[in-house]
């Protein structure tokens, strides 16, 4: 299959996302990053972005709570090229009610080839790379003979 590049500019676009017994830890690890994310643009699903907004002080765009679709809302974001990062904080020791939404979100992360971090120490990982301040190379796959083969729009 045949590559292509997408340049990610220097303000990046961030999708954050908690699940209920992981909130906390992202609300203590955003804090410690706050500085970064308020110059970056923010995606959050429901109740986490309006913890993080109330907490922080910044502006996030929210998305419906994640079994309420805003996980998918996030996806359709990533595979529309709008979301340059996830950071998902997940509870792999509990059942969500939403797996399947949580399994697709993670699956388009990787499709798309966009950085995903599940846990704390790869937030920090990707938060301390110079490649969040500056432009970035991405590449990705180029679906496009796959969604002509399908009869799908390019």
């Amino acid at each position: 299959m045949n590559q292509k590049a997408m340049t990610l500019g220097a303000k990046k676009t961030i999708a954050l996302i908690a699940h209920d017994s992981m909130k906390d830890d992202l609300l203590e690890w955003a804090a410690e990053n706050r500085t970064a994310l308020a110059q970056s643009i923010l995606y959050a699903t429901g109740t986490t972005g309006k913890m993080l907004s109330r907490e922080l002080g910044i502006t996030i765009h929210n998305m419906q709570s994640g079994p309420l679709g805003g996980d998918l809302q996030i996806g359709a974001k990533i595979a529309e090229g709008k979301i340059d990062i996830l950071i998902f904080f997940w509870d792999p020791l509990e059942a969500q009610p939403h797996d399947p939404d949580v399994k697709a979100l993670l699956r388009l992360a990787v499709v798309w080839n966009i950085p995903a971090a599940t846990n704390r120490a790869t937030a920090d990982f990707i938060f301390s790379s110079p490649f969040m301040g500056q432009t970035y190379r991405r590449v990705v796959q180029d679906y496009s003979k796959h969604l002509k083969r399908m009869g799908g729009k390019i």
